[in-house]
């Protein structure tokens, strides 16, 4: 599967919160450095983020962005679909209907790969990090 530059900034950048596990907010010029992608391009990531309740956002000076679910609760698919949206991959261009036997094997491989992504939280990862 492939998907946008923006959700891999987006995983990343969950990531980077997960593991800074701070009730402080960290900020965009920060997180933007880490990742060295502009502040411009990385707040309109997080403005997703942020409609979509994986995260907060606190104005001011000191302000940024935290975690607003629990973490262990954050999956992949969860950032994903944040900002890529929900709409499938898959769909058969030739007009006969949802019978199309190519497109329920598309379909299936569709729904397994979204139920992985599900099941790995971005928690997951963040302590395997810590262990290394």
């Amino acid at each position: 599967m492939k998907y946008s530059q923006a959700t891999d900034y987006a995983l990343h950048a969950m990531l980077y919160l997960v593991t800074a596990a701070s009730d402080k907010p960290v900020g965009v010029q920060l997180l933007a450095e880490k990742l060295g992608v502009s502040q411009t391009y990385l707040s309109k990531m997080m403005t997703k983020l942020v409609k979509a309740g994986l995260i907060q956002s606190a104005p001011g000076a000191n302000g940024g962005y935290r975690l607003k679910r629990k973490s262990e609760e954050i999956s992949f698919l969860d950032i994903i679909h944040a900002i890529e949206g929900t709409a499938s991959l898959f769909e058969c261009s030739l007009d006969h209907g949802s019978e199309c036997l190519i497109q329920q094997v598309v379909i299936d491989a569709e729904r397994q790969m979204e139920q992985y992504l599900e099941n790995k939280k971005i928690a997951d990862l963040a302590k395997t990090m810590k262990t290394e």
